[in-house]
Order: C-alpha cells, then sequence, then structure tokens
C-alpha cells in the first residue's frame, strides 16, 4: 500500500427527510428543524410506531434517462442514484476527461429492495409464480445500486457492495479511502441508501421493541442522549460522496471539502442487536481511524455520533467516547443529526459524512434537537437544540450496525 496517497472528497449528494439538496439538508440541519411525520406511505393503523422519516417530494423520473429504467428500479436504488447524480455535480468532474478504468463505485444498502420483495410476494400469493416480475431479483438486490451507478456513468473501476446494517455507508467510503491508497483507484463514488419503510420493514422493527412510538409528537420522536427517549426512527435516504485521491483532484482544479483521512472498524463479536457495555467494539474502530489520520484524541473538534435515540446505545457510544478521549471527552463536540433526520440505516453513514464536510466547510456544529432532559449515564456536550458556531479542523464519524459492526471515519480540514 502506498500510504503515501492522501484522499479528499470534493462531491456530495443527498436525499433526506430533512432536505433532497446539499443546501437544503444543511440549512435544516442548522436551524435544527426535524423531517420526522407520520407515515404517509401506507396505513399503519394497527403499528405501535406510525412515525418515520420519509423522503418527500422526490421524482425519481428526474433521475433516470426514461420512465422505465425508473419502474424497474426499486426505491432504494433510486435514492442512490439521485444522490451519485448530485455528488456528480457538485464536484465538477467532466467524465469524459478522466479514466473510467480507474474510477469506482461502492454505494451500498444495508437491506435492498425490501419493497420489491414485499410487492412481489403479495403478487406470488395471491396471483401465482407466473405473474411475478422478471425484474424482481435485479431490483431487490443490494448490489444494484452500485451497478446501476457505474452503468449510467461508464465507471470501470472497483465496483461493490458492502452490507453491514447501519454501518454500511462507513465502511462504503472507508473501503473507497483504503482501494485508492493502495493504488486501485484514483475516485470513487461512495456511499449509501436505504428504502424500508414499508408495512415488513415497520412491522420487523417494531416487534423488536427498537422505535419509537412517540406517535402524537413525530418531531420530537427522536432524542438521542435524552432521559425520556423510547427507541430510534426510521428513515429513508441516500447519501453519495466523491471519494478522489488529492493529486487527481488537484489537476482539475477540483474545490475540496476536507480531506478523508482516517478509517478504522471492528466487530463486537457480542451480541446480533446489542453493543457491550462498554462499547469496547466502538473504542477499538475509533483509535484506529484516528490512528490511520495520525491525529490525537484532543485534536478532535466534532464527533458527529451514531447515537440513534436507544437507550443502550446512546450509553454504550458516550461511554466509548470517554475511553478514547479521557477527560477530553466533555470537551469535545458531540452531535446526533438523526435527532433530525432519523435513522436512514445503511444510507446513515454517507448522509453523516456530508454532515462531517459541512460542519468543517462552514464552521458550524449541528445540534442534537430534543434533548430536554439529558440521561444522567449521557453527560457529555452534545451541542443540545442549537446549532455552534465552532471551527472544526477534525471531524469523527460514527456508525454502529446490528451484527456487531463498528465503522468510523475521520475526516481533516484540507490545508493543502
Amino acid at each position: 500500500m502506498n500510504t503515501d496517497r492522501r484522499v479528499v472528497i470534493t462531491g456530495l449528494g443527498v436525499v433526506t427527510p430533512v432536505g433532497n439538496t446539499v443546501e437544503t439538508f444543511w440549512k435544516n440541519l442548522t436551524e435544527g428543524r426535524s423531517g420526522i411525520r407520520k407515515i404517509q406511505a401506507f396505513d399503519t393503523s394497527d403499528y405501535d410506531c406510525q412515525i418515520a422519516g420519509e423522503v418527500r417530494d422526490f421524482d425519481p423520473k428526474n433521475f433516470f434517462n426514461n420512465f422505465k429504467d425508473a419502474r424497474r428500479t426499486d426505491r432504494f436504488a433510486q435514492l442512490a442514484m439521485a444522490a451519485a447524480k448530485m455528488a456528480v455535480q457538485d464536484s465538477g468532474l467532466e467524465l469524459d476527461r478522466v479514466n473510467r478504468d480507474r474510477f469506482g463505485v461502492l454505494v451500498s444498502s444495508g437491506i435492498g429492495g425490501l419493497k420489491t420483495l414485499e410487492d412481489q410476494h403479495n403478487i406470488l400469493m395471491n396471483k401465482g409464480p407466473s405473474r411475478v416480475s422478471p425484474f424482481t431479483i435485479p431490483m431487490l438486490i443490494s448490489n444494484m445500486a452500485s451497478g446501476l451507478i457505474s452503468m449510467e456513468f461508464g465507471l470501470r473501476g472497483p465496483n461493490m457492495c458492502i452490507v453491514t446494517a447501519c454501518a454500511t455507508s462507513n465502511n462504503a467510503i472507508g473501503e473507497s479511502w483504503r482501494m485508492i491508497k493502495f493504488g486501485d483507484a484514483d475516485a470513487f463514488l461512495a456511499g449509501g441508501c436505504e428504502a424500508s419503510i414499508v408495512s415488513i420493514g415497520l412491522a420487523g422493527f417494531s416487534a423488536m421493541k427498537a422505535l419509537s412510538r412517540r406517535n402524537d409528537e413525530p418531531e420530537r420522536a427522536s432524542r438521542p442522549f435524552d432521559r425520556d427517549r423510547d427507541g430510534f426512527v426510521m428513515s429513508e435516504g441516500a447519501g453519495v460522496v466523491v471519494v478522489e485521491e488529492l493529486e487527481h483532484a488537484k489537476a482539475r482544479g477540483a474545490k475540496i471539502y476536507c480531506e478523508l483521512s482516517g478509517y478504522g472498524l471492528s466487530a463486537d463479536a457480542y451480541h446480533i442487536t446489542a453493543p457491550p457495555e462498554n462499547g469496547e467494539g466502538a473504542v477499538r474502530a475509533i483509535k484506529l481511524a484516528l490512528e490511520h489520520a495520525r491525529v490525537s484524541p484532543e485534536k478532535v473538534d466534532y464527533i458527529n455520533a451514531h447515537a440513534t435515540s436507544t437507550d443502550i446505545g446512546d450509553i454504550c457510544e458516550t461511554r466509548a467516547i470517554k475511553t478514547v478521549f479521557g477527560d477530553y471527552a466533555h470537551k469535545v463536540s458531540i452531535s446526533s443529526t438523526k435527532s433530525m433526520t432519523g435513522h436512514c440505516l445503511g444510507g446513515a453513514g454517507a448522509v453523516e459524512m456530508a454532515a462531517c464536510a459541512l460542519a468543517i466547510r462552514d464552521g458550524v456544529i449541528p445540534p442534537t434537537i430534543n434533548l430536554e432532559n439529558p440521561d444522567p449515564e449521557c453527560d457529555l456536550d452534545y451541542t443540545p437544540n442549537v446549532a455552534r458556531e465552532k471551527k472544526v479542523r477534525v471531524a469523527v464519524n460514527n456508525s454502529f450496525g446490528f451484527g456487531g459492526h463498528n465503522a468510523t471515519l475521520v475526516a481533516t480540514e484540507f490545508t493543502g
């Protein structure tokens, strides 16, 4: 590995419950606006949880060459295609002038085409196997977002899909960083997407008692680190970033949001859905990311926490931060943007990577809204309720997934 190859982020694309463009997304985050509402996609009368972060005012036809292509694509991949096209446009890339054999795509989903699976299973049960769509399998498999994006742009470099539940996006971005440093590619479209707000998805998470039931106050339901939190809020969305080797970016005069300087990952090897009480797996991922970035803990200005608004999860992440950062844990600025977006599952890390890049660009820490009565075991600075102006030179992005997957990214201010 040529570890001297530096990696930067030069383009951002997001489709989220708080905005379908980067600047709308960022404006709403910094103003503390929630995107959580009563679910509109289907009737939730019989469900314990009736709220989610749905992407609104999204027309997939705007991002596909024709209506047929859009119809033959599950919503998770539609969202990913939109985010990818925004990221390419934002980056200023002229694809006819780059080596497409060295331009990869690593856009992943934690669950894949759940709506397609549900719809086609209903057809199978009610109308028989002859009526099932021939596009069923291509529409539902998780790797199709990455495949479709590569076809759209003719990108022939490394292409794959990593499925690690809620750590999916961070792993996708991190492995693109690794492949660029190794010399296998010069640039990637990397990130994640999810569209699992369908009846089986809502029922499954509800059966786990994982979701908030604050149905009468949707905008106040996602409340990381708050004493009265009662579960996470499921959301849909996509985030894609252009990850590029520094000299490749400089040669084309690209604007640079930040340097992607570190990546760490680990396994809890503990439980299918719960982290160990001391957050030990998260500790190892964060330490490894900082080690790769050659950044000491006290140099970190901002942590975008995984913090989904679950009882044990928020406490364990707090404990992990205290272990890694020691006394400095009480000085570093932390926030959970999931308090506004909800939990985009496989898309979360990439959406939050965009927030980290923008925090570095603008010197603003987005808030953790709904933090009204802090949990006594969550006693750090979570930037409660109101954004804060602060110079951000180093940002840490945590994502932890079912199965015990931990992935942390470190972004640093680019200074030449």
